[in-house]
C-alpha cells in the first residue's frame, strides 16, 4: 500500500483522504488530543509539512515534493500500524494555547485542570496575585507547573515527579518557557521528598486507572509510561495517599485541586466523610475536585 500510494498521491488533499481512510481501516483510538481520524490526519499532515496548524484550506490543492510525500506517508503508516499516539510522532502536545514537548518518557498532557488554571480558579481564588507558592504534584511533562506560573504571576512553583526521566522532559519545557527562575523540579514519590514544604495551592493529575481498565486499554495508551496511568486495583492508590498527606503541605488558606478520571462515585463512597467540591469543566463536574486544608485536616482525624 505504501509503495502504491507514493506513485498515486500528489496533493495535500490526496494525502488527507488517504490518511483518513488508512486510520479508519486501522481502527485507531483517538484520545490524546484529536477527536476523529479526520482531525488527526489534518494535524499530522500540517505538522509534518511545517504548515500552520490552523490553515488547511489554502494548502489543500498544493502539490507535495517527493521527500515531503515520503515523510507524510511514513508518519501516517507509523500511526496506523504501530498505534503510536500522534503527540509522540510529532513530539508536541497542546493544552489550550500552550504547546509542550513530549515523548514516551511522559504521559501525553490532557488534564481538565488546565481549563481551570486558564481562569485562575476564579471562583475559589479572589486575588491570583496573592498566591505565593504552588505545587504541581506528579508533574510529568511540567505542563501544569507552567500553566500555574502563567496563572499566578507572583507564585514560586515546585513541580515533582517520581520519574527522573519525566523530569528531564519537564526541564526542557520549563526552559522553553524561560521559567527556570520560578519553577523548581523535584524528584519525589508523591509527598515523600517534600517534607516541611507548604503551598498556597497544590494541583495534581496523578495516576488513576484501575487494574481492570488497565487490562483493556487501547494500544495507544500502552505507549505511555505505566506508572503515570496505573494506580492499584481500584484506581485510587495515589489519590488515597494524596488525601492522607496533603493537609500538612498546605498553608492555612491552602487549596488542593485534584483530577481523578472517572472515579468520582467510588471516591465518594470510599471517603464519605470528605466534603468534596466538584469543579465544572468542559465535560462536566465529575473529574476534578477541590478541598481546603481544614476539610482535609478534619477528614484525616475522623
Amino acid at each position: 500500500m505504501f509503495i502504491r500510494a507514493k506513485t498515486q498521491l500528489r496533493t495535500i488533499r490526496d494525502l488527507l483522504r488517504f490518511a483518513v481512510s488508512r486510520f479508519a481501516e486501522a481502527n485507531l483510538f483517538f484520545g490524546h488530543g484529536s477527536a476523529s481520524a479526520y482531525d488527526e490526519a489534518v494535524y499530522l499532515i500540517l505538522h509534518t509539512l511545517h504548515l500552520p496548524l490552523d490553515r488547511l484550506e489554502p494548502f489543500l490543492d498544493a502539490r507535495v515534493t517527493t521527500p515531503e510525500l515520503e515523510d507524510v506517508l511514513s508518519v501516517i503508516e507509523r500511526r496506523a500500524t504501530e498505534k503510536i499516539p500522534a503527540a509522540y510522532l510529532t513530539k508536541e502536545a497542546w493544552l489550550g494555547d500552550f504547546s509542550f514537548y513530549v515523548d514516551e518518557r511522559v504521559i501525553i498532557p490532557r488534564s481538565f485542570i488546565a481549563e481551570l488554571l486558564q481562569e485562575q480558579l476564579a471562583s475559589w481564588i479572589e486575588e491570583p496575585e496573592d498566591i505565593d507558592s504552588a505545587l504541581d504534584l506528579c508533574t510529568g511533562s511540567g505542563c501544569l507547573a507552567i500553566l500555574l506560573a502563567h496563572a499566578f504571576p507572583n507564585a514560586m512553583i515546585e513541580a515533582s515527579d517520581i520519574s527522573p526521566a519525566a523530569l528531564q522532559v519537564a526541564e526542557k519545557n520549563v526552559a522553553d518557557y524561560n521559567l527556570e527562575h520560578r519553577i523548581h523540579l523535584i524528584e519525589s514519590d508523591l509527598f515523600a521528598g517534600l517534607q516541611g514544604r507548604q503551598y498556597d495551592l497544590i494541583v495534581t493529575n496523578p495516576p488513576y486507572v484501575g487494574a481492570a481498565s488497565m487490562a483493556t486499554l487501547p494500544g495507544e495508551y500502552r505507549h505511555e509510561p505505566r506508572n503515570a496511568l496505573a494506580s492499584g486495583e481500584d484506581g485510587l492508590e495515589a489519590t488515597r495517599a494524596i488525601l492522607s498527606n496533603a493537609a500538612r503541605h498546605l498553608t492555612k488558606r491552602g487549596l488542593l485541586v485534584a483530577e481523578i478520571g472517572h472515579n468520582r462515585d467510588i471516591l465518594e463512597q470510599t471517603f464519605r466523610e470528605i466534603p468534596f467540591t466538584w469543579l465544572e469543566t468542559s465535560t462536566g463536574d465529575e473529574f476534578v475536585f477541590l478541598l481546603n486544608r481544614d476539610q482535609l485536616s478534619a477528614a484525616s482525624t475522623d
